[in-house]
């Protein structure tokens, strides 16, 4: 297990633990996104109260946001439905891999259950947890800001949530 910390610019924090034994590709992919500071300035992009937060992917360019290109390629998704098993269930607190319709499209984008969504199971790469209760409050009040459409984007909040840096601790 290799534990990181998501620290958001206005201070607060988001404590981690990825679970790169049970999930080597996926974990890495988002392990190498940490180690080499991509992740550093994007934002939460895309908040929904009672479903999930999702980061790694735009940047602010007030009013709206600014998609930041992914410096390696799609990975394959782990997950049952894709003939990987993966027995972590997306409950509150669960980091998984974003991706598009196609089941191997995940880049740098990832999301964070802030509620239980066992619809997710076997769709989505789950591939970490929040682990403690700060952290959980954290996600919590991201995840009720205020937000709006932009462009054909919707749910981007109105005070962009910034990631100032993910990295390993």
């Amino acid at each position: 297990m290799v534990k990181v910390k998501i620290t958001l610019n206005n201070g607060k924090e988001i404590n981690v633990d990825i679970f790169d034994e049970k999930l080597p590709l996926t974990a890495n992919n988002f392990l190498k996104y940490v180690d080499e500071g991509f992740y550093n300035g994007t934002i939460f992009h895309r908040v929904i109260p009672s479903f999930m937060i999702q980061g790694g992917g735009f940047t602010d360019d007030e009013p709206g946001i600014k998609p930041k290109e992914a410096t390696a390629p799609a990975i394959k998704g782990e997950f049952d439905s894709n003939g990987v098993k993966n027995d972590i269930k997306h409950e509150k607190g669960t980091i998984s891999m974003a991706r598009t319709f196609m089941p191997n499209s995940a880049t740098s984008q990832f999301f964070i259950c802030v509620a239980d969504c066992e619809y997710l199971d076997g769709q989505y790469a789950s591939f970490g947890k929040v682990s403690d209760e700060e952290s959980l409050k954290v996600i919590t009040e991201i995840s009720e800001v205020k937000t709006h459409s932009w462009r054909g984007y919707d749910d981007i909040p109105s005070d962009p949530v910034v990631i100032k840096t993910i990295k390993r601790i």
